[in-house]
């Protein structure tokens, strides 16, 4: 990703929308990846990212530069799609839902990650919420069970179920 220029991040935050607009396209992919992968949802990914963008309006004055501003988007965008998931837990991809372009990984062909996606989304949705905080960003059980409402070890057996899963869902498709 390339990297944004530290003045479109000051002037965004001092109101400008043409800046601000430009941060947006910047991190829109990478916001709507995390939400449409916890979410298994078009939809409500949509409404996540309109809601994290809304919060990253509201909030960005304040941001003080303690971390990087991609690692605090990440926090509010995991928050804030988290807050949603736990209000529909029940949500499935829904018909003609294809996996979003933003989605895909580079490092693997097309066709395997169109199935290891395809695979991740029918898990249930606290399975699938534990293997992408923990296997695909990079959270921690103990940061999982607190984002979640979870015991710490039921984040751990969300992930060993959510990969005993998967095993089975990509092997029926061979």
């Amino acid at each position: 990703m390339l990297q944004l220029e530290p003045q479109i991040l000051q002037q965004a935050a001092s109101g400008d929308r043409h800046a601000f607009a430009r941060l947006y396209q910047h991190f829109v992919g990478r916001v709507y990846a995390i939400a449409w992968r916890l979410l298994a949802n078009r939809s409500r990914a949509e409404d996540a990212v309109q809601e994290t963008f809304l919060k990253v309006w509201q909030q960005l004055p304040a941001f003080r530069g303690d971390s990087e501003f991609s690692t605090w988007l990440h926090r509010l965008a995991v928050n804030t799609t988290i807050d949603l998931w736990r209000k529909d837990k029940g949500l499935r991809l829904e018909d003609g839902d294809a996996i979003p372009e933003t989605v895909c990984c580079p490092q693997h062909s097309d066709e395997q990650q169109q199935k290891l996606e395809q695979a991740i989304q029918r898990l249930p949705a606290q399975a699938r919420a534990v293997f992408v905080l923990f296997a695909l960003e990079g959270y921690q059980h103990r940061e999982i069970a607190t984002l979640l409402q979870i015991a710490e070890g039921s984040s751990k057996a969300q992930y060993h179920r959510a990969r005993q899963l998967l095993q089975e869902y990509l092997n029926e498709r061979d």
